[in-house]
C-alpha cells in the first residue's frame, strides 16, 4: 500500500513538473486592430488560400467584444481588456471605469525582470499601445500618454507619433527625457538597427505611418525582427505587443484595398513571429482583434484568381466576435469562445507573474 501511495505521489509530482514545462518563457501578442473574421478570410482568399495565422497556429477561438459602457467597444476598451483584464468605459485606456489605474502584462513582466516592448503602424501613443503602457480616462489624451513611456520603464517602443513626444503644447520635450533616462530615441528602422543600449524608442513617423500600400511592404515585419532580436537576449524572457493598426482604418473608409493590404501586412509580421517561435520552442504566440470594423461581409471570391469582392454594412465598429490563434506552450488552452478579458489572465499564470 505504501509503495503504491509512493508510486502516485512521485507520478503526481513529475506530472506538475512536466506541466510547468509548458508554460513559455515569451509572449507576443499580435493584434490586428478591427480585423474580424471576415477582414481575415478576405485577406486569405486575396492571398490565394493561405495566411501564416490561419495555417500555422493549431489552436483557434472567438472572442467577445464587449466594452463596460457599450455593447460595441472602440480600440480603448478592446486593448485595456486584452491588456489588463479588466472591461472599462469606451475611451479609457489602462484603468479601471472608475479611473483606478491597471497593471498590464506589459507592466507586471517589466516588473518580474523580463524584457518589454510594443510596436504599432499608428502613433504609439494611439488607443491599443497606450492600452499597454499608460494610464488615462481619455484615448485623445496624445501628449500625456507619451509622457507615461516615462514611468512604464518599457524596453523598447516602435511607431510613429513623433510629434506628441517632441512637439508639444507644454514645451516638453519627452524624448529628451527619455535619453536622460537611458533610451536611445531614433526616427527609423536602419538606426534602430544600429542602437547597442538596452532600451530603444524609434519614433518612425510624426503621427500614423504610411499605410501599406505607400511604404515599405515589410516595415512592419522588419520592425518584429527587430524587437524579437533585441528582446530575446534576456534570458528572463519577453513580452511582446505588435499592432496591424491601419486594418482599422481601412474598415472606417470602407476601403476593401486598403483592409485587405494592412491584413496582409499585419499577418507578415505573424509570420516572422512564427518562424522565432517555430525555432525558440518556447515562445507563446497569441494573434487577436480588439474588435471588428465595418461589419464585413465576404460576397464572393476565387483563391486560385485571387480576387475577393467584400461588402461593408457600416463604417464603425460592430459586436461582432473576432478571431483568436494561439501557437506555441499553452496555446490549447486560449481555444474556444470567450470573453476577450480571458487572454491576460491565462498569459499571468503562465508567465507566473504576480
Amino acid at each position: 500500500m505504501k509503495r503504491t501511495f509512493l508510486f502516485v505521489a512521485l507520478l503526481l509530482i513529475f506530472s506538475g513538473a512536466a506541466l510547468a514545462k509548458k508554460g513559455p518563457k515569451n509572449i507576443i501578442i499580435m493584434i490586428g486592430d478591427g480585423m474580424g473574421i471576415n477582414q481575415v478570410q478576405a485577406a486569405y482568399t486575396s492571398n490565394g488560400g493561405y495566411l501564416n495565422m490561419t495555417d500555422r497556429c493549431p489552436y483557434s477561438g472567438l472572442r467577445r467584444t464587449n466594452s463596460a459602457s457599450d455593447y460595441i467597444t472602440d480600440s480603448a476598451a478592446g486593448g485595456t481588456a486584452i491588456a489588463t483584464g479588466v472591461k472599462t468605459k469606451n475611451n479609457m485606456v489602462g484603468m479601471s471605469p472608475d479611473t483606478v489605474p491597471l497593471n498590464s502584462i506589459i507592466r507586471l513582466a517589466t516588473l518580474k525582470g523580463l524584457s518589454t516592448g510594443v510596436i504599432a503602424t499608428h502613433s504609439v501613443t494611439d488607443a491599443t499601445p497606450a492600452s499597454f503602457v499608460a494610464h488615462r480616462p481619455h484615448r485623445f489624451m496624445h501628449e500625456e500618454i507619451a509622457a507615461d513611456y516615462l514611468a512604464s520603464d518599457i524596453t523598447l517602443f516602435i511607431g510613429g507619433g513623433r510629434m506628441h513626444f517632441e512637439k508639444r503644447k507644454d514645451g516638453r520635450d519627452i524624448s529628451e527625457e527619455l535619453r536622460a533616462k537611458g533610451y536611445e530615441i531614433v526616427y527609423s528602422l536602419e538606426e534602430a538597427r544600429k542602437t547597442t543600449g538596452d532600451k530603444l524608442g524609434a519614433l518612425i513617423a510624426e503621427d500614423a505611418v504610411e499605410p501599406a500600400s505607400r511604404r515599405d511592404p515589410d516595415l512592419l515585419a522588419d520592425a518584429t525582427q527587430l524587437a524579437i532580436d533585441k528582446l530575446s537576449s534576456n534570458k528572463k524572457g519577453f513580452v511582446l505587443m505588435v499592432e496591424g493598426s491601419q486594418i482599422d482604418k481601412g474598415g472606417h473608409k470602407n476601403d476593401q484595398n486598403y483592409m485587405i493590404s494592412e491584413t496582409l501586412d499585419f499577418d507578415r509580421a505573424v509570420g516572422k513571429a512564427l518562424d522565432f517561435a517555430q525555432k525558440d520552442k518556447n515562445t507563446l504566440v497569441l494573434i487577436t482583434a480588439d474588435h471588428e470594423t465595418g461589419g464585413v461581409t465576404v460576397a464572393e471570391g476565387h483563391y486560385g484568381k485571387k480576387k475577393v469582392v467584400v461588402k461593408f454594412n457600416t463604417g464603425w465598429h460592430t459586436a461582432s466576435p473576432v478571431p483568436f490563434f494561439a501557437y506555441g506552450p499553452g496555446a490549447e488552452l486560449f481555444s474556444g469562445f470567450k470573453d476577450n478579458t480571458a487572454s491576460f489572465y491565462l498569459m499571468k499564470d503562465l508567465l507566473k507573474l504576480k
